[in-house]
């Protein structure tokens, strides 16, 4: 917060400030660019969270079935865990640089291409090989997040311009509503089934959001004159 009020500045592409509005909820559900961005997002959601909330348990489930347990297991799979959440950092710089030259539709369908094959492979590494899964999980934290800055970008140009605004909440507030469900469900089948299924089953958000992204890159390259 500090860091925030000593260093934002606005840039200089300002636009004219949208607030939400439930009256414009139907104008954004309506537009059809508009859903494709936000279902992108979702997609990207069902997975992220349930992700980096996991990462932990998943290697600690690791180091147990290879004989590592109390303290030691607990710190391997805090150090690696946090590896696999940080290296995002990177993801987004560089997702960031290419959206400009590439497109963001371009950018974000290859991050939850590489994201969602991590996805059904990494649970069934659990076990197996202790430097297979820490070399996938850190592909996977790399491509899970580099795309979620450019769903919010993708839906401040697409959506009517007076309901940009609502349609960022709308966004946000639907994808954190979707987390909230992902997370329970990956518990729940990591408990029941085992982590193979229970982390493959996130690929579903990939998969979707891919289309969606597919679908409205079509969209904008026949509008283009």
């Amino acid at each position: 917060a500090a860091l925030v009020a000593v260093g934002y500045r606005d840039g200089p592409f300002a636009f004219p400030q949208r607030r939400f509005s439930l009256r414009l909820v139907g104008t954004v559900l309506s537009d059809r660019p508009t859903r494709l961005a936000i279902g992108g997002y979702l997609g990207h959601m069902w997975e992220l969270y349930a992700m980096w909330a996991l990462s932990f348990l998943l290697l600690q489930a690791h180091f147990a079935s290879r004989g590592i347990s109390g303290d030691q297991a607990t710190m391997l799979a805090g150090a690696w865990a946090f590896g696999f959440i940080a290296i995002g950092a990177v993801g987004c710089v560089l997702a960031g640089a290419w959206a400009d030259r590439i497109g963001r539709e371009n950018v974000a369908a290859l991050a939850m291409v590489v994201s969602g094959a991590c996805a059904l492979a990494v649970g069934w590494l659990v076990g197996p090989s202790t430097w297979a899964l820490v070399a996938v999980g850190l592909v996977w934290g790399f491509a899970v997040v580099a795309d979620s800055a450019q769903f919010s970008a993708l839906v401040t140009e697409v959506a009517p311009p007076h309901a940009v605004g609502t349609a960022l909440t709308l966004q946000t507030s639907l994808g954190f509503l979707l987390t909230a469900a992902s997370i329970s469900l990956t518990i729940r089948l990591a408990e029941t089934v085992g982590w193979g299924i229970s982390c493959a089953q996130l690929a579903i958000g990939p998969a979707l959001g891919i289309h969606a992204m597919i679908r409205l890159r079509s969209i904008r390259r026949h509008r283009l004159p």
